[in-house]
């Protein structure tokens, strides 16, 4: 299959999950992005079509797909192709920073239907995972990044970071961590660390059955402007789509290609005056995905124990 055509059928997907919200989105803008990495765009890329619940987010849905390093830095793809404007602020070079200095397995793109281009995500092999004192020490890092290092090392995170994110519209990126379990005594320790408020009884509920952490970064603030936890399962009931109908909608329609249920990544976010919910759909994922995953024991031991197994 040509890359074109692999970007079509991608679209077709990005299409449907948009027409399910009642998005508007204009067909060349989407495949502007797309076929700008289409080549590169194999059966083994994963595809994840996200959301966010509540009236403010509404009107947008996010694509993500992953390609080889091979591509090189997509932030330089994106500016050859007029998605962002070129600029010697530090996020520009962030990903190739970290790509020389770390292994890396491959990176990963998230524009919006509406919005277009805006991320690139650097994903470290998951048995070697990154370690943020490496990172902190990286020259284009949010400063911010080192001054909190030791709050997430003294819960045991500091080798177990698998994504870098990085948004170029916003200037922000965010560290993913690889967190399970998260205890309660654990999450208020870090809320307070990091000068964010404490959850309301739902959400501090949600983030013990946490799968990953990511705080937000900036290169303005030596603040973390948020937190979001997020639980990876296949179970659509275990979480509070209630709030939101369009989340519940999302994860029972949201299109996919492989067989069986929809694996869904349910995240939570807390910032200083909101907490929010959002939703990713893999739409494509690869061979033994969960097998990968140096959590994989928690996380089936999760999902049973949400089913009441």
């Amino acid at each position: 299959m040509s890359g074109a055509t692999k970007a079509e059928a991608v679209y077709a997907a990005i299409e449907e999950a948009a027409g399910l919200l009642d998005v508007p989105y204009t067909r060349d803008k989407v495949l502007s992005v797309l076929t700008a990495f289409g080549d590169d765009i194999s059966d083994e890329s994963v595809v994840v079509l996200a959301m966010a619940g509540g009236e403010k987010y509404r009107g947008e849905i996010d694509y993500n797909f992953t390609v080889p390093t091979e591509v090189g830095d997509p932030y330089k793809i994106a500016v050859a192709n007029g998605f962002v404007e070129e600029t010697d602020h530090p996020v520009s070079t962030l990903a190739s920073d970290i790509a020389e200095r770390c292994a890396v397995s491959f990176f990963g793109v998230e524009a919006g239907v509406v919005g277009g281009f805006k991320k690139t995500y650097v994903f470290f092999p998951l048995d070697n995972l990154g370690k943020l004192s490496t990172l902190a020490e990286i020259p284009s890092m949010p400063r911010s990044v080192a001054e909190h290092a030791r709050t997430f090392a003294s819960i045991g995170l500091d080798n177990r970071i698998s994504i870098i994110g990085i948004d170029y519209i916003s200037k922000t990126m965010n560290v993913y961590f690889m967190a399970a379990p998260v205890e309660e005594k654990t999450a208020l320790s870090l809320l307070s660390d990091t000068g964010l408020p404490e959850p309301s009884a739902p959400l501090l509920e949600f983030i013990q059955k946490s799968f990953s952490i990511y705080p937000t970064f900036s290169w303005d603030s030596p603040d973390i402007e948020r937190i979001c936890f997020s639980v990876v399962s296949p179970d659509q009931a275990a979480y509070p789509t209630t709030l939101h109908p369009e989340i519940e909608l999302f994860a029972k329609n949201a299109p996919h290609e492989y067989e069986g249920e929809r694996v869904l990544v349910y995240g939570a976010t807390l910032s200083r005056t909101e907490e929010y919910h959002k939703l990713g759909v893999y739409y494509r994922r690869p061979p033994a995905f969960w097998e990968n995953l140096p959590l994989a024991d928690t996380f089936e031991k999760l999902v049973a124990a949400q089913r009441g197994a």
